[in-house]
């Protein structure tokens, strides 16, 4: 494969989308051909199970809920190996690290999740967007979903992100300064990222 794929991580609210969308329109204008996912997938079949769990409709254990949301991410992965065998950029907005930051906080073992995403694309990078979960919360505060509403769950996951942020090939970035801030950070890693290809 010789494109690249970026994951862009953290707590819902903290600006993924958002930093995805503005640095892919950075990257085409640039002349780079990008492609940007986000997951959980809710129109794939198994997302839309998962959308059902995560909104009340079923009963799951952390187990099951994670494995869905490994399973949605291998529905994509003929997909993302596609586009980066086309010298694509393919930007994540949530992959590999949200089922270890989630399933962590609520007892699953990191590596077992890790072992059970193996055979999807690694990302070159990945951009932890750090925000604390009253700011998660205070960006929305209406219709979240039952991983949104638990603030001790919120503090968990955010702690098993920065231990993953320690290792190689992640980035932090304080996800609570104005979005152009935060954009010119992500803008500015990428960069140094893509001249070292």
């Amino acid at each position: 494969m010789s494109g690249m794929l970026i994951a862009f991580e953290g707590l819902d609210q903290s600006g993924k989308e958002t930093q995805a969308r503005l640095l892919a329109e950075r990257l085409v204008a640039g002349g780079q051909r990008v492609q940007v996912v986000s997951f959980p997938d809710y129109a794939t079949a198994i997302g839309s199970e998962l959308y059902r769990a995560l909104h009340g409709e079923r009963e799951y254990g952390a187990d099951v809920i994670q494995l869905l949301m490994i399973a949605n991410r291998y529905e994509w992965k003929p997909a993302i190996v596609a586009a980066l065998d086309r010298d694509e950029i393919v930007l994540a907005d949530r992959y590999l690290a949200s089922s270890v930051a989630y399933g962590e906080s609520q007892g699953l073992d990191p590596a077992w999740m890790l072992d059970a995403q193996k055979y999807l694309p690694v990302p070159a990078l990945t951009l932890m967007i750090d925000i604390a979960p009253d700011t998660a919360v205070a960006r929305k505060r209406v219709d979240r979903d039952r991983f949104e509403q638990d603030l001790a769950m919120l503090e968990r996951v955010r702690r098993s992100y920065r231990r993953q942020a320690a290792g190689p090939g992640w980035q932090f970035i304080d996800g609570e300064r104005p979005i152009a801030e935060v954009a010119a950070d992500v803008a500015s890693v990428v960069a140094r990222a893509l001249a070292r290809r």
